[in-house]
């Protein structure tokens, strides 16, 4: 049936639907998700009514981040296929009526990616500015910042060139350096080539993290054991998504930006979206992390409406995804699972699901010693039945 057309832009009335290709539909038996996997599976997305799908990456990558260590913003993981696969899921996807949105990496690249190298080779390199580099030792990093990662300092030691580099990650994520027009430039061309392929939008990764302080203050003691990415909220940062809006507008369709806003402050995520002029959505986090208890979700509820209701922006609602435990896991009952499915898709906003709520899967049992994953979070990325 064809849906009805409607004044308001389709992603406020939409549900978008997040898959991780590495565990959802493999096609050719090897043990790895795939885009023609993917491609296999649309018409029970299209059975099951929802509107969008968001890919997570599957960019080339030496998967140290599984796939958030991009080595290649333009091209597909031999893992994943081949830009024909992408082409061709695309296009099927749209003919059912399925927008397709893709994970964007705008932070960090690969330490294995062209840029990075030649960055790395040499402390005169053109590339050099392309990343932060600082003056430090070994033993002292230029800050007290930590990585999200291995409680170790965001700060590595190259001896090839005696400084270091940032990276809020891994250190095979070194991130990028937004303050540098070249990366700037070089970034927008990155999403034009997938916006010329057709592609309906992009969740934009830590994208809070775009502006750095280039004094690299230290962080107060009381929240210097914290990884840095969750408190980065640079004023710089938000012109940086001005810009990366502009380059989505100058396209056609309603293309959609969705920001991974990873602060613990509702106030201050609603200020991403700016006068209209910056995200489309941002994540809503704070209700993925509350407990089964009505009190918790009434507060957070009304927080989200206090918060964007004043600035005319659009709320998202979330309980799963590939960083987190399923939601029917940290409820420990289907009856529960079931009612915050509900829920999910009555409040006002966005809903998002996870690959395989629909299925009320838990998180699958894996033991410590056989997990690969850098943040432990290998349960909830199993393989979809």
């Amino acid at each position: 049936m064809e849906k009805l057309k409607s004044a308001q832009p389709w992603w406020k009335s939409a549900v978008i639907y997040q898959i991780y290709p590495r565990s959802f539909g493999d096609s050719n038996g090897d043990g790895v998700g795939d885009l023609e996997g993917v491609r296999r599976r649309l018409d029970h997305l299209a059975w099951l009514g929802v509107d969008a799908i968001w890919l997570s990456p599957f960019y080339r990558s030496p998967m140290k981040d599984f796939g958030y260590d991009v080595s290649d913003y333009c091209d597909v993981d031999p893992l994943f296929g081949d830009l024909s696969d992408f082409d061709r899921l695309l296009a099927d996807a749209q003919t059912r009526g399925l927008r397709v949105l893709v994970d964007w990496v705008p932070n960090h690249t690969s330490d294995q990616h062209p840029w990075f190298v030649e960055a790395r080779s040499s402390s005169a390199s053109p590339w050099r500015g392309w990343y932060h580099w600082r003056d430090a030792s070994p033993e002292r990093p230029p800050n007290n910042w930590r990585a999200a990662f291995g409680d170790a300092p965001a700060w590595t030691w190259d001896t090839s060139t005696a400084q270091s580099y940032l990276h809020l990650f891994l250190p095979g994520q070194p991130d990028l350096n937004w303050g540098n027009p070249e990366v700037v430039a070089a970034m927008h061309a990155t999403l034009r080539f997938w916006l010329e392929r057709g592609v309906d939008g992009f969740r934009v990764d830590v994208v809070h993290c775009l502006g750095k302080d280039p004094a690299f203050p230290d962080l107060p003691a009381e929240r210097a054991r914290i990884p840095a990415c969750a408190l980065i909220d640079e004023p710089r940062t938000h012109e940086l998504i001005r810009g990366i809006r502009r380059v989505i507008e100058e396209y056609p369709g309603e293309r959609v930006m969705v920001g991974e806003v990873a602060i613990p402050w509702t106030d201050r995520v609603a200020t991403y979206y700016g006068q209209g002029d910056e995200l489309h959505l941002a994540f809503n986090f704070p209700p993925l992390y509350a407990p089964w208890d009505a009190a918790a979700w009434r507060e957070r509820v009304a927080d989200a409406a206090a918060q964007h209701d004043p600035r005319g922006a659009w709320p998202t609602w979330v309980l799963s995804n590939h960083d987190n435990r399923r939601h029917r896991t940290r409820y420990g009952s289907e009856a529960r699972a079931r009612a915050a499915a509900l829920m999910l898709l009555t409040l006002r906003g966005t809903p998002f699901l996870y690959a395989g709520e629909e299925l009320g899967l838990e998180d699958a049992v894996i033991p410590d010693a056989r997990r690969v994953d850098p943040g432990g979070r290998d349960g909830c990325r199993a393989p979809i039945p």
